[in-house]
């Protein structure tokens, strides 16, 4: 659909309500009861119409944690400890994505998550500029995180700290950059501080892995002497414009910092559980005031980019952790959406007149969804996002009736890729 084009989604369960939305641009502009624009001139006529009915509306997903071009090794080395997984299987096929396989993993990975109901990710990865016209192309809201280590030739870093000034877009494009450093045992002092310096300068967000694993911390306490959190901290890193993906082992201390900064913990449970990172004391960081937001972690670690069963995990973990009233269904629904949102500075996360027009059309004239006593609890914790029928980004119809535009040919390529990879896995 042309972007910019006017949309009337007639008959919409929404609150336990039905509903007509209207969408002029990229905007939400008036939510009325159902038939409501029979009767009066409650606007222009909209350019595309679409019946919801037997559909409730919710706002989409935002990743706030993943690697797109990771996809195409879903199920490449599993079962593995974490640095065995990275160090002897995962880092050496990597080394052999040329851009074209960067672009192909992140098709299939924007096909995917739009399949799935995410209409925003946060990334970290290499080869962003061959990255970055595909998810424009795909129509997804994205921050595309330029990744640093100190394995990194000085020219690369230069370089690609160049392509962050020069093309960073400003926090209100739909596709924009970050600046990524991998982590504290892979990025030192140096490197970190001269990220934080071009992320703020560009006003672009930082993206940075944080405490995944005891190992993690271990070393980086023999090194500096105090955790990689109070760490960053130290070193002035930590603010408000800060991802840490995963923070799995931190102690009260570095959520009281996590907290005091402003960051944003992109909470990983699946991906966690998976690799046997542990769990992270969530219930802790949402009673002392932390924002976490939920992420996927990649394909090669997650197996998947479905954030309704993340955000399902998550409040069962929190749960197990904090007691059953911990982490109900509204706020697990608001920390797969709204977190994500705020987080990214997009004016998006609910279905809200005058909000940007992110939502995602969901059946529930199925029997996972019936009965019907809380839309949110169904979607939580009982509903599968195959159920996914329509989603629009920023006023963009990407998908309807589960259709989206070149998804034979995406699958046909991966699929020929995925063949020459396990050709040459050792």
């Amino acid at each position: 659909m042309t972007p910019g084009q006017s949309i009337l989604i007639k008959n919409a369960d929404h609150d336990g309500r039905k509903v007509d939305i209207y969408i002029e641009g990229d905007t939400i502009t008036r939510i009325t009861p159902a038939g409501h624009h029979r009767q009066a001139a409650v606007g222009p006529r909209a350019g595309r119409e679409i019946d919801a009915c037997g559909m409730n509306v919710f706002p989409p997903f935002y990743n706030m944690h993943t690697h797109a071009a990771m996809t195409l090794l879903r199920g490449y080395a599993d079962d593995k400890p974490l640095k065995e997984w990275l160090e002897r299987y995962i880092w050496p096929v990597e080394a052999t994505f040329t851009g074209s396989i960067v672009q192909a993993g992140v098709k299939l990975a924007c096909l995917e998550m739009i399949k799935s109901g995410t209409v925003f990710f946060n990334d970290m990865y290499w080869r962003v500029p061959d990255a970055l016209p595909v998810v424009r192309s795909m129509g997804l809201r994205a921050v595309m995180g330029v990744t640093f280590t100190d394995f990194l030739p000085d020219a690369e870093k230069e370089k690609n700290f160049r392509f962050i000034e020069e093309h960073a877009g400003g926090r209100n494009a739909a596709v924009t950059l970050s600046v990524a450093p991998h982590a504290v045992y892979t990025a030192g002092g140096k490197l970190l501080r001269r990220c934080a310096e071009v992320a703020r300068r560009s006003n672009t967000m930082l993206h940075i892995h944080v405490s995944e694993t005891r190992g993690e911390v271990e070393e980086c306490m023999k090194r500096h002497g105090c955790t990689p959190v109070a760490y960053l901290d130290r070193i002035g890193f930590l603010g408000d414009d800060v991802v840490a993906a995963h923070a799995v082992h931190v102690t009260d201390g570095d959520i009281a910092i996590l907290s005091r900064r402003g960051v944003t913990v992109a909470h990983c449970p699946v991906s966690n559980l998976k690799l046997s990172s542990g769990m992270a004391p969530v219930h802790k960081m949402l009673e002392a005031g932390c924002r976490v937001a939920l992420g996927t972690d990649g394909c090669a670690s997650n197996n998947n980019l479905d954030m309704r069963e993340e955000m399902k995990t998550a409040a069962l973990l929190a749960k197990a952790a904090g007691g059953a009233c911990t982490l109900p269904a509204n706020a697990a629904l608001a920390m797969a959406t709204r977190a994500g949102a705020e987080a990214a500075r997009t004016d998006a996360g609910a279905i809200e007149e005058g909000r940007k027009a992110d939502l995602i059309l969901v059946r529930n004239d199925v029997p996972s969804m019936t009965p019907m006593y809380s839309p949110v609890s169904n979607w939580v914790y009982s509903a599968g996002s195959s159920l996914v029928d329509t989603v629009i980004c920023n006023g963009r119809l990407l998908m309807q009736g589960r259709k989206v535009d070149g998804e034979a040919d995406i699958l046909l390529e991966a699929r020929d890729i995925a063949t020459r990879i396990a050709k040459n896995r050792k």
